[in-house]
């Protein structure tokens, strides 16, 4: 199985940014972003006019400087982000145009490879699950099988999940492909050759527990503007299956689109406030629309160090308004928002526009949400938080009514 507010009209344009992208690149691959649009002349000549140094210091240079100089656009976009740099925000930077022209492709989330994901079984096993009309489900890869060899090597818990990940993507081409071998549940194995082809990575994964029937589990890797439909459909699917219980996977969900982010927590909660946002004059609330789908079915949220920006804004409004427990480590602590302008010559400038805090006003940038139960992640791989949310969850249905 593969895979809903006063006043958010205004933010439509707002974007909590994806925290795990490193800073020292220039965090050019943004976790989705809206153009605000270009700055007016205007106000362009208005702010020139504020900095006469700048010009002194440059014909200073002309009349003096003893080598070549940069072309004039290195050295605008050097003191660009020089002025930048005062600000002392990481999140507030500067991108250049072919950056800037590549950002706004990021949440489209399109590679060629065979379409499975990856996970480490709580139990210790390699398992995959194919993405709904991926090559590997065609090819008779299935939910839950184990994956023993790639291209006649076999794999176990020792392989990072990247090198593994890489094994399994390619350039989609005429027999260009991987062989993989797995076991099924019923201990048969398979042997089969996978074409490469485009694969649309969905933002939303579920499925039903086979260990655990009455559990439903979702998993959201980002919020893009497809995961409120998304999940719609696995929340639609798991409940057909009468579970009675649901895991939200937001580990290593490092953030995206603040809408998205809203219209993913109304899906648990039924109408209230979701986030309190402060910019530098005044502070809303941003609020759930009722009718969601899963309010009040029994919820665990899985966090961890990787659990950024829009998941801890999703994560914060579920601990908070009481609707589910967080399990895993300490999440990364982004709570604030950034908006991007288009640039004149086509590059951007991201500017850190406001603050997020949680339902009971906790500030999360640069602390995070402390998890209800921790965990330590175990050494081998094995998923011992999913467990532990399987354990909790049992808990709760074998109550009586």
């Amino acid at each position: 199985m593969q895979k809903r507010s006063n006043n958010l009209h205004n933010y439509k344009q707002s974007l909590l940014y994806g925290a795990l992208v490193g800073v020292s690149i220039g965090i050019a691959f943004a976790l989705g972003f809206i153009v605000r649009g270009v700055i007016a002349p205007a106000t362009a000549q208005a702010a020139e006019n504020q900095y006469p140094l700048l010009g002194e210091v440059q014909t200073l240079i002309n009349d003096h400087y003893l080598r070549d100089q940069p072309d004039i656009k290195q050295r605008e976009y050097g003191a660009i982000r020089g002025m930048i740099a005062t600000l002392n925000d990481k999140y507030t930077f500067f991108v250049d145009p072919p950056v800037a022209a590549s950002e706004s492709d990021v949440l489209a989330g399109t590679y060629g490879g065979v379409g499975l994901q990856l996970e480490r079984s709580e139990a210790g096993k390699l398992v995959v699950y194919p993405y709904k009309d991926s090559p590997a489900l065609q090819k008779g890869i299935e939910d839950g099988d184990e994956l023993i060899a790639v291209n006649d090597t076999p794999v176990d818990l020792t392989f990072q999940p990247d090198v593994l990940d890489q094994m399994l993507r390619g350039e989609v081409k005429d027999n260009n492909g991987v062989k993989l071998s797995v076991i099924k549940p019923d201990g048969k194995k398979l042997t089969v050759f996978i074409p490469f082809a485009v694969i649309n990575v969905p933002s939303v994964n579920w499925r039903v527990l086979v260990d655990a029937p009455q559990i439903g589990y979702v998993q959201i890797t980002l919020f893009t503007s497809r995961t409120p439909q998304e999940l719609k459909d696995a929340l639609t699917d798991l409940l057909a299956h009468d579970v009675k219980a649901l895991i939200l996977d937001l580990r290593n969900n490092s953030g995206g689109l603040l809408k998205e982010s809203v219209d993913v927590a109304s899906q648990f909660l039924d109408g209230g406030i979701i986030v309190y946002e402060k910019t530098n004059n005044v502070e809303s609330e941003l609020n759930a629309v009722s009718g969601g789908l899963a309010t009040q079915i029994p919820l665990v949220v899985l966090v961890n160090h990787g659990t950024a920006s829009a998941a801890e804004l999703v994560s914060g409004a579920i601990r908070d308004r009481g609707r589910g427990i967080l399990i895993g480590q300490v999440t990364y602590g982004k709570g604030t928002v950034q908006q991007i302008f288009r640039l004149s010559d086509n590059s951007s400038l991201h500017i850190t526009a406001a603050e997020w805090l949680t339902p009971k006003q906790q500030h999360l940038d640069g602390q995070g949400l402390d998890p209800d139960i921790s965990m330590i992640p175990d050494v081998n791989g094995r998923d011992v938080e999913l467990g532990e949310a399987v354990r909790q969850l049992d808990v709760i249905l074998s109550k009586p009514k």
